[in-house]
């Protein structure tokens, strides 16, 4: 490794661990601070924070990668996206703030459900804990699979070795800094994120001549490169978009909405979380573009479609900034790591310790488990991903659909429908998990294909768990009458949400 590509990515290290202590220091005396900051975030840290959280080595490694191999066929899962994180700030964000903290400020996905449906037999926030802890787990070994493969792709190092420092790094600051840790350095990352991703597809389309001839070298490789329908059935298409769905369900986005200062700032939070991921996914796909253009031009040697924007970082820039940009890979991986560990050891310790085993721990008993269990989850994940040939998009892709769909109608439902219930909820989401995990995992195929392959295992599971809530709901005894001025609480922040 180059000397000064090592002292910048050595100087991104002692930045995020610098921001661990200063978060230790300033919101980790509660159970409710280590969890969400207080409450306190200002909209651009939380939007920045959803936003880098939400995209991981995806972003700069999985997307570019696809389009790489696909060309703008692949193009669609980012179109999905992006109409889901605008859906999921307008009908999600505001509601879900309003109620979370009316509802004696509720810490977590399973404690909102519990109290939004008054499930005395704890059986909601049981079923929903394990449906987080399973398949963040999953979703965690995917980042730490991208690290791995960034050390021996950009440095040499062996895959197991960049695995373990990725994630002794996050596991540093999360452990010790909490929520507040893991947004302030969330908002650094996305800040990383974001000047890469212009910088990088534009450098290297004018290395290429200009646009016009970055598209002609892609386009003398495969004319139907520019055909968004090349290759792809309507099913592939809809499968695509389909990825738009999961935000609702996605706990490590939608606990930003719970820690912001106010329902007021839900507008300015979504101009500037939208913007933000609107330009970075632009640049992706334009990695993938420019990319497959300069390895045809140069004969550079790619083994991994996947660390395509690594080649272009080592081969284009001074070290200096060669270091800068593999930190943003890194930063979009962390980000997503420490969210993912942070709302995973929230419920292993509100949602399982705290209720029932200790009840009456101390805040500073709770905060102590908050980091065993972050450890704990760390440690599992980095066993699953030891595997080097785990591909990345899909680790995600998979994680992604469980959480969609077991969570994504489940809380629509919960914060637009009074009649709702608690049996209703507990039907959806386990309706949701075990489609997805059947699609994934079933010894049946369709046509002779894997159901995965035929569509995206989100959209039965999505289906499926509307279905399972809507039907058990009407069957049932909604929750109690007293939790109609929840409702109206949510009505007033609707209000704030259409006012800007």
């Amino acid at each position: 490794m180059n000397s000064e590509t090592a002292i910048s990515l050595g100087g991104y290290f002692v930045l995020m661990l610098g921001i661990g202590l200063y978060a230790w220091r300033k919101s980790t005396s509660n159970v409710s601070e280590f969890m969400l900051g207080g409450r306190q975030l200002p909209p651009a840290v939380a939007a920045l924070s959803a936003g880098a959280s939400d995209m991981s080595g995806w972003m700069l490694m999985g997307l570019p990668g696809a389009v790489y191999l696909a060309g703008s066929s692949a193009v669609w899962i980012a179109v999905g996206l992006t109409i889901g994180a605008w859906a999921n700030y307008r009908l999600v964000a505001p509601r879900l703030r309003s109620y979370t903290e009316i509802a004696d400020d509720a810490l977590t996905i399973p404690d909102y459900l519990e109290k939004r449906f008054a499930d005395n037999s704890r059986a909601l926030r049981v079923i929903a804990s394990l449906v987080i802890v399973i398949f963040f787990t999953l979703y965690t070994s995917a980042g730490l699979v991208a690290g791995g493969k960034l050390f021996e792709a950009s440095f040499g190092y062996d895959y197991r070795f960049g695995l373990m420092l990725t994630a002794s790094v996050v596991v540093l600051y999360t452990l010790f800094g909490g929520f507040l840790a893991v947004s302030l350095t969330d908002f650094v990352q996305g800040c990383i994120m974001f000047i890469a991703l212009v910088l990088v597809p534009i450098v290297t389309i004018s290395y290429l001549g200009g646009w016009s001839e970055t598209q002609a070298e892609v386009t003398a490789l495969n004319p139907d490169y520019f055909n968004w329908f090349a290759g792809v059935s309507t099913i592939g298409i809809i499968s695509s978009l389909a990825w738009g769905l999961g935000y609702f369900g996605q706990p490590h986005i939608i606990v930003r909405f719970m820690a912001v200062r106010s329902v007021a700032d839900m507008p300015m939070m979504r101009r500037i979380g939208m913007s933000w991921m609107i330009v970075t996914v632009i640049g992706s796909v334009l990695c993938g573009i420019a990319g497959l253009a300069y390895v045809t031009r140069t004969g550079t040697a790619l083994t991994d479609p996947e660390t395509i924007f690594i080649v272009l970082s080592q081969t284009l820039f001074h070290p200096y900034i060669t270091g800068f940009l593999l930190a943003a890979i890194l930063a979009a991986i962390m980000s997503t790591i420490s969210s993912q560990l942070l709302v995973s050891s929230s419920s292993l310790t509100e949602d399982f310790y705290k209720t029932f085993l200790r009840s009456a721990a101390s805040q500073r008993e709770l905060v102590m488990v908050g980091r065993a269990a972050t450890l704990s989850v760390a440690v599992v994940a980095a066993f699953l991903a030891m595997d080097r040939s785990s591909n990345i998009l899909s680790l995600v892709s998979n994680a992604w659909a469980g959480f969609g769909a077991a969570f994504g109608p489940v809380i629509l439902l919960s914060l637009h429908w009074r009649r709702m219930t608690r049996q209703g909820a507990l039907a959806g989401i386990v309706g949701g998990a075990l489609t997805v995990l059947i699609w994934l995992y079933a010894p049946f195929t369709i046509n002779g294909q894997a159901p995965t392959e035929v569509i995206y295992e989100i959209i039965p599971g999505f289906i499926v768990c509307t279905i399972a809530a809507v039907a058990v709901s009407h069957f049932g005894k909604p929750a109690p009458a007293a939790l109609d001025r929840h409702f109206d609480a949510m009505a007033a922040a609707q209000s704030v949400r259409n006012a800007g």
